[in-house]
């Protein structure tokens, strides 16, 4: 990968996203997500090589650094959370598409999209608790967070929010999922006993 068209193009190759060039000057071309408008990819050329911002993980940070000479501290930017990539043809197009990705992977992630990555992980004849749940979002503090991530489930077929229930085996109300014991009924197709609104965590429950 040696030029701006071929780093945009993977670029925008990401759901949702889209380019802009916001500072009035054509060398700087951004690729952002939609919606919350964060970039993960700047480019522009400099010193007669084109050149990638992307944002990495502080402990990937010095490794990409250490590995190539052609990728530093990011230029212009937070240099704790962004690498410069120097495209001259030293860093292997694969490893430039892994820090892309990377850097796409960071600005997109949230509260939400951890919780919904969480419940897909419940397997079928299993519940896990709103606590639980959090855990496995990387914060056990955010147990309130996936109630309400849940009632806004974008997809409701990918994302089995129905196989969560609270810290006691208890259901959601009939506001959660459209009408009265369509919860109850969900799990009991995944050959989950419900009773009296309930569901035995010793029995059917994750363990962590």
């Amino acid at each position: 990968m040696r030029t701006r068209e071929e780093a945009l193009s993977y670029g925008l190759s990401f759901p949702d996203t889209y380019q802009e060039a916001p500072f009035h000057d054509p060398n700087w071309q951004l690729v952002r997500v939609k919606g919350s408008k964060k970039a993960f990819l700047w480019t522009y050329e400099r010193n007669g090589y084109m050149n990638l911002n992307v944002k990495v993980l502080p402990e990937w940070r010095d490794f990409w650094r250490n590995a190539y000479s052609a990728v530093t501290a990011g230029w212009h930017q937070n240099k704790e959370h962004w690498n410069t990539v120097i495209l001259d043809g030293t860093v292997p197009d694969q490893d430039i598409k892994r820090m892309i990705a990377e850097s796409y992977d960071l600005v997109t992630d949230s509260p939400s999209k951890r919780i919904y990555e969480a419940v897909k992980k419940i397997p079928k004849g299993k519940v896990a608790t709103y606590g639980q749940v959090a855990q496995l979002a990387g914060d056990k503090k955010m147990a309130r967070a996936v109630g309400n991530a849940l009632h806004k489930n974008p997809d409701p077929d990918a994302i089995p929010c129905y196989r969560v229930v609270d810290a006691k085996g208890r259901l959601a109300g009939a506001f959660a999922f459209g009408g009265d014991g369509v919860q109850a009924a969900l799990l009991e197709a995944d050959g989950i006993e419900v009773v009296d609104g309930k569901v035995d965590l010793g029995k059917y429950g994750i363990e962590l």
